[in-house]
C-alpha cells in the first residue's frame, strides 16, 4: 500500500507536472484503473513506470484516484421508523463537526436524509458510523466528485416529513413502486404502453429529462397530489415509470399512487444521478443536464459541474444563452425574474452582490448570501 510519504511524494510530483504543463490537465477522476493512468503519468512527466508498478496499481486505483481528486459528495435517506428522530439530531451533529462535514442532514419520524461533503476517508467513516444505527443497516448512498466544496455550513434540522408531500399516512417503508435498476431503466421506458413520468418540479425538468417524459410542471413537491388528481391520462391500469434526481421523491409518489390505486407503478433505483453513473453516455436516453441541491447547480452525464448557475435573485437555474440576454445582470436578476422585482430590490440585490465580489477577492466564502433562494430536495 502507499505510505503516507508516498502519497505526499507522488501528489507533489503530479502537481509540479501539471504546473510546468507537462501534463495538459490532471487525470481526470473518472479514470477507471490507476493502470490505464500511470503509463500517461510516466510518459508526460518522464519517468517509467515498471510492471511491478502496474501491478499494484491494480490494487491502489481506488486509493490513488481519491487522493488526486477533490471533495467527495455523498447523498442518502432511508424511511425507517425513528420515534427518537428529535435526539438524534445532536449526537448526528456532533458526528459531522468532528469529521469536518458540511451539508444538509434533515431527520423526522419517518427517516433521515441527506447531502453531505468532505473528505473520501471522513465522509465514509461518518456513513459507517450511521449504518452501525440497525434502523440504517440497509441505507445506501450515492457518491460524486468536485473540485470545490459545495457547502460552506452544516445544518441537522427536525421535519415533519424528509421529503414534503402533505399527505398523511403515506409510508415508503410499508409499500413502493417497483425498483428498476438505471441498466434495465432503457428497456422499460422504450416500451409503447409504458407512460414516463418526471416526479421533479418545473426548474428542474427545464434543465434535462428522459425524452417524451410527462411533466407535472411543479413548482413544489407537495403539488404532485393535485397534479395527480387533475390528469386524465393515468388510469389505474396505466403502467407508470417515474423518476427524479436521486430516488426519494420516487419512494413517496409511488406510495401515494399505490394508495390511490395504480396498479403497475416502477421507479428508477436511485435516480438520475445513479442512471449517469451507471449507464454509459453513448448508451444514454437522458437528455441534458440534471439539476442538483448545491452549489454546482447542475450536473452533466460525467457528474462533473454543468454549465448552469443560479440567479441570485429568484433562485432559479440560467443557462449559457440566458447569461448573453442583457437582462441578466450577475446576482441582480435574470431574464425570467428581471420583471418581477422592484428597482429598489434590485439596488439590494447590487448591494449584495458588491459583497460577494468583495468576499470572493478576500478568497472568502459568502456562499448563504448566494444562494438564498435554493430550493432543497425535500420540496
Amino acid at each position: 500500500m502507499l505510505t503516507g510519504e508516498d502519497k505526499k511524494n507522488l501528489q507533489a510530483m503530479l502537481l509540479d507536472c501539471w504546473g510546468s504543463r507537462r501534463l495538459v490537465k490532471p487525470p481526470h477522476r473518472r479514470v477507471p484503473a490507476v493502470t490505464s493512468l500511470l503509463p500517461v503519468m510516466g510518459y508526460s512527466c518522464g519517468f517509467s513506470v515498471s510492471r511491478d508498478t502496474l501491478l499494484a496499481g491494480k490494487r491502489l486505483s481506488k486509493e490513488l484516484l481519491e487522493l488526486m481528486s477533490g471533495v467527495l459528495i455523498a447523498t442518502f435517506y432511508h424511511f425507517t421508523s425513528l420515534p427518537d428522530f428529535c435526539s438524534l439530531r445532536e449526537s448526528l451533529r456532533a458526528k459531522c463537526i468532528e469529521h469536518s462535514l458540511k451539508g444538509s442532514v434533515l431527520l423526522a419520524e419517518e427517516g433521515i436524509n441527506g447531502t453531505l461533503a468532505g473528505s473520501a476517508a471522513a465522509l465514509r467513516t461518518f456513513l459507517g458510523f450511521l449504518r452501525d444505527d440497525e434502523r440504517f443497516s440497509a441505507m445506501q448512498h450515492k457518491e460524486s466528485w468536485s473540485d470545490v466544496a459545495p457547502f460552506v455550513r452544516l445544518k441537522v434540522r427536525l421535519k415533519n416529513e424528509i421529503v414534503t408531500l402533505g399527505v398523511p399516512h403515506v409510508d415508503p417503508s410499508v409499500e413502493t413502486g417497483e425498483h428498476v435498476k438505471p441498466v434495465d431503466w432503457n428497456a422499460l421506458i422504450e416500451q409503447p404502453d409504458v407512460v414516463v413520468l418526471d416526479a421533479r418540479n418545473r426548474y428542474e425538468t427545464e434543465m434535462g429529462s428522459f425524452d417524451g417524459a410527462l411533466q407535472p410542471e411543479t413548482s413544489s413537491f407537495g403539488e404532485f397530489p393535485e397534479w395527480v388528481r387533475n390528469n386524465q391520462q393515468l388510469t389505474p391500469e396505466t403502467r407508470i415509470a417515474m423518476f427524479c434526481t436521486g430516488g426519494i421523491r420516487c419512494e413517496k409518489a409511488s406510495a401515494y399512487l399505490l394508495q390511490q390505486g395504480f396498479e403497475n407503478v416502477y421507479q428508477l433505483e436511485g435516480g438520475i444521478l445513479k442512471y449517469l453513473e451507471d449507464v454509459a453516455a453513448e448508451n444514454s436516453l437522458f437528455a441534458g443536464e440534471c439539476y442538483v441541491f448545491d452549489s454546482r447547480v447542475s450536473v452533466n452525464h460525467q457528474l462533473e459541474s454543468g454549465s448552469f448557475e443560479m440567479c441570485c435573485a429568484c433562485g432559479r437555474p440560467v443557462s449559457d444563452e440566458q447569461r448573453r440576454n442583457q437582462m441578466f445582470i450577475p446576482g441582480v436578476a435574470c431574464p425570467r425574474c428581471h420583471e418581477e422585482t422592484s428597482a429598489e430590490q434590485k439596488a439590494g440585490f447590487a448591494e449584495r452582490q458588491k459583497q460577494v465580489d468583495l468576499a470572493l477577492r478576500r478568497n472568502a466564502s459568502h456562499f448563504e448570501a448566494q444562494t438564498s433562494g435554493r430550493k432543497s430536495e425535500s420540496e
